[in-house]
Order: C-alpha cells, then structure tokens, then sequence
C-alpha cells in the first residue's frame, strides 16, 4: 500500500507541476485553486504514508536516510500550505513541487525496507534530532524558493518585493533557530552514543557550515541592511549547501552517519 501511495504523491506532485509551468506561460482562471487543491492532496496523502508506515513497523518513520527525506519533503508541502498564504504565485508552487519531487526523487534510492532500530537509534533524541532538522530545512528549502520568486520580480505575487523580503527573513529566522538545537541535540546525542560531543564527522562539520552561512545572512542583515537580491542570493545558496549537507556529504564523505 505504501508504495502506491508514493505513486499517487508522485503524480500529484508532477500534475501540481505542469499546472503551474501552465500558469506561468499564460494566467488561467482558478488556477490558484486548482493549485491549492493539489498540494492539500498531496499532504493528506503523505500524512497517510506516515500512518501507514507508523503501523507497518510499529514506531514512528525517523530512522534511516528514506524515512528523514520522505519526512523532509512531506515538511516542505505541509509547511507550504502557510507560507503561501496571501501568495497568488505559479512560481512559488513550481518551486516547491520541484523540491518535493527532487527529495521523493533522492528518498527512491534509498533503502526503504522497515527495520529495527539499531542500538545507536534507540534513544529519545532521535525524534527531538530528527524533528527539528524537518522544521529547520523544510524552513530554508521554502526560504529558497521564495528567493527564486524574489529574483525573478514577475511582480504577480501578490506581495510587494519587501514584504518577500520579510517573509524570507522570518523563515531563516526559524530555520536558524531549529538548526541551532538540531546541533545541539545532535552532540547530546553523540555524546550518550559515542562518549564524545563533537567529532568533526563530515556530517557534523557540514552542518556547523549551514548553520555559519545562515549566521551570516542574519548578520549582514542586521549590521549591513542586506535586503533584497543580496539575500535572496544567500538563501539559494544557503539551501544548496543544506542539501549537499545532507545528500553529497554522505556519498561523498562517509562518516559516523553514514549507516542512516
């Protein structure tokens, strides 16, 4: 059943998709609508893969690299449905259609077989690590796409340019904050696990880049009056680097993590 139902968030993802590319080209009555529709589809379904998943394996998905992707692109539509709010754009919902499907994408290379939880994985940080990292990056990806509508200034949004800005702000204010306790949690952990609080794993030191790059978004802001293009720069980039973090890190600099 389950993998009917990452069937089913696929084609809704790629139907979202080609109606928004279609909104793009030309503006079309209820789009919007059809649009909304969509992507609350796609998180009812996603909230039942969770279900399903939950009672399959008898505890909750945040064990291993496809149930923390599958959690973080779920994180990102249901985020979506508020950030969107009072934003009418096609833009915005390719976007974040086209990261979903990007980390659904990366979640299919991964094992997806349920299995019981290793020693390392039974503790309760596990869920404080796992679900702030899911608010933390859910939080930068729709930063980031709300930089892309920043840049491209179609000017169909629905917001002024400086209210964009605030919005984005408000996001990596969050994102930053729940990256900070990811850290935090994450060398608790390591610490009861491995005896050690910090280790300089790849993993880790990737992190504490992220976390240093969107420290330097909020600094340039404050003490430089970095708005606008600047920062929505900064927060395309700081996404890459939150996404090579997690996926480039672990192909191409095993470490600790690398059993997830």
């Amino acid at each position: 059943m389950e993998n009917s139902l990452m069937s089913l968030l696929f084609i809704l993802l790629l139907l979202a998709t080609m109606l928004n590319l279609a909104r793009l080209w030309r503006p079309m009555a209820q789009g919007e609508f059809f649009s909304s529709a969509l992507l609350y589809i796609a998180v009812i379904t996603f909230v039942t893969i969770l279900v399903v998943r939950t009672s399959t394996g008898g505890r909750i998905p945040f064990a291993n690299s496809y149930e923390f992707t599958l959690l973080f692109s779920g994180g990102v539509l249901l985020f979506a449905i508020f950030v969107r709010r009072g934003l009418d754009s096609p833009l915005f919902d390719l976007t974040v259609g086209l990261v979903a499907i990007l980390l659904l994408s990366v979640a299919g290379t991964f094992s997806s077989e349920i299995r019981p939880l290793m020693p390392a994985l039974q503790s309760g940080w596990l869920y404080a690590h796992v679900a702030t990292a899911v608010i933390a990056y859910g939080s930068f990806a729709l930063a980031a796409c709300l930089g892309m509508v920043y840049l491209a200034r179609t000017g169909e949004s629905g917001l002024s340019l400086s209210a964009l800005d605030e919005r984005i702000y408000k996001l990596v204010v969050g994102g930053f904050t729940f990256l900070t306790i990811v850290i935090i949690t994450g060398a608790v952990w390591a610490e009861e696990v491995w005896g050690s609080w910090w280790s300089w794993d790849p993993k880790e030191t990737w992190s504490l880049i992220s976390w240093l790059v969107y420290s330097a978004y909020l600094h340039a802001r404050r003490s430089y009056n970095w708005k606008g293009q600047k920062s929505a720069w900064m927060v395309i980039i700081g996404f890459a680097i939150v996404i090579f973090t997690l996926f480039g890190v672990s192909l191409l600099l095993p470490g600790l993590h690398s059993y997830l």
